[in-house]
This record gives C-alpha cells, structure tokens and sequence, in this order.
C-alpha cells in the first residue's frame, strides 16, 4: 500500500507545485486532483499545456494518480446523463494526457420514484461506455462509493455487476454504511472484487482503519490510499501527522 492525498479538502487551496512540494515534505506518495480547486488542472487546460504538467509530477516524488471529477450517471434524464458522461470523457482525455492512471466517477443518490434495478442499469450502462472509452486511452474507471443509498454497499455492488467492465471498479470510500455490528469485514468482501482505490479520512476517528488496512493487506493491495481528511488550519503540519499515523496503522 502506498500513501496519497486528494485535494478535497487539505490541499484544495495549493496550486501543484505547492501540492508537490508539500506532499513530498510529508511522504506522500501520489495525488488525485479534484476538480474545481486552485490546481487548475481541469479539461479546459489547453493540450500545450497538459505535457509540462505531466513533466512537473513525473520529475517529483509524487504520483499525480487520478482526477476526482463529479461525473454521475444516476439522472432520469437522458439530456443530463449524456452531459455528464461527455464530462468524465474529457477528464479520461486529460488524464491520458498527464499520464494520470484513474478518472473518479460517482453515483450520488438514487431518484425518488424509479425503480432501484432502473437506475442501477442506467449508470451501469454510462460505466460501460466510460470503460471501453478509457480502455482505449489507458485510463481506468473509479466508481465512488458515494451518495445516499447508493453509497451502501449492497448498491455498489449491484452496479458493479451490471456494468461487468475489466476498466471499471470502485473507490472504496470508508463510509459509515460500511460498518456492520462494529465491523467492516462483510461489506469489504462483497466489494473486495473491485476495490482499484481508497479514501481514507479520519485516522484518529471511529473508523475502524486498522481492521480495514489488515483487510488490505490480507487481499494484497498494493495500489494507494488517499487521505480525504477534512480542512486544517495547519496543513502542512496536518499532513506530517497524518503520514506518521497512517505508517503506524499500516504495520499493525
């Protein structure tokens, strides 16, 4: 396993150099840059200008790994769908283009008054089109684990059936909804299958993250958790502590 961060919400307010030096004072290994914060690394970014980018990260200590779009496919609104899945192809364009590895995607609910199997087929088919699109780009499909119903785990799993993609899986995003009885362990092994990232948060929270690290190491994960941790009025002393502790979580 190895240690990065997403932008949201420590580092939203850095631009990359910031981001880069700062990650690799702390021991960071990797980033995903959510869309909308002051990185500036979005799709509008011209292609002149996505190779030095891509330069800037290859010749530092830091991974740039994935974009955190908010791409979601949950809509019953075709018009919006296809808005929405044009979007994360621009995201999979630019993360061709920086050498990223992943795109971020989500479902974020579930709409009041169609039916969950409904639903569940029409962002399995978005997925599906994402997938054979960043197939030929070489860019995965990370699908968050995220939004109300849809981020428990039962549902994940559902859409990831459906949607039966080898280049799209899921970010494990450590959510209450995961925890049964005071454990984790059932919903990771229904969704270990497609695990491709993680979100962490809250080290020193309720979380059980030593249960989920064992978890990791138990299936051989050896991609990148992200610290998704909320905002510091110190950040650069934030993240120095947060990499201390998640090296002491890791060898337990």
């Amino acid at each position: 396993m190895k240690l990065g961060a997403v932008t949201y919400n420590v580092l939203k307010d850095w631009d990359v150099d910031t981001i880069i030096k700062n990650l690799e004072a702390a021991g960071f290994e990797a980033v995903e840059l959510r869309t909308q914060h002051k990185h500036g690394v979005e799709p509008s970014l011209p292609k002149s200008e996505r190779a030095a980018i891509a330069a800037r990260f290859q010749n530092s200590k830091v991974r740039l790994l994935s974009f955190g779009s908010v791409a979601e496919f949950h809509s019953p609104d075709e018009a919006i769908r296809r808005k929405n899945v044009a979007d994360a192809k621009q995201f999979i364009d630019l993360a061709h283009d920086t050498g990223a590895w992943g795109v971020k995607v989500r479902p974020n609910g579930m709409p009041d008054g169609v039916p969950e199997s409904t639903t569940i087929g029409r962002i399995a088919d978005c997925l599906r089109e994402l997938g054979d699109y960043g197939a030929g780009h070489g860019v995965e499909i990370w699908v968050e684990v995220h939004g109300r119903i849809t981020q428990n785990p039962p549902i994940s799993a559902a859409i990831m059936q459906a949607t039966k993609h080898p280049q799209v899986g899921l970010c494990w995003n450590s959510n209450p909804t995961d925890i049964t009885n005071g454990t984790i362990k059932p919903s990771f092994d229904l969704l270990k299958p497609w695990i491709r990232n993680v979100h962490i948060n809250e080290l020193a929270g309720p979380y059980p993250y030593r249960e989920l690290f064992r978890l990791l190491r138990d299936m051989k994960y050896e991609r990148y958790t992200l610290c998704e941790a909320l905002e510091s009025k110190e950040p650069e002393r934030f993240l120095r502590w947060y990499s201390f502790l998640w090296r002491e979580l890791q060898r337990t």
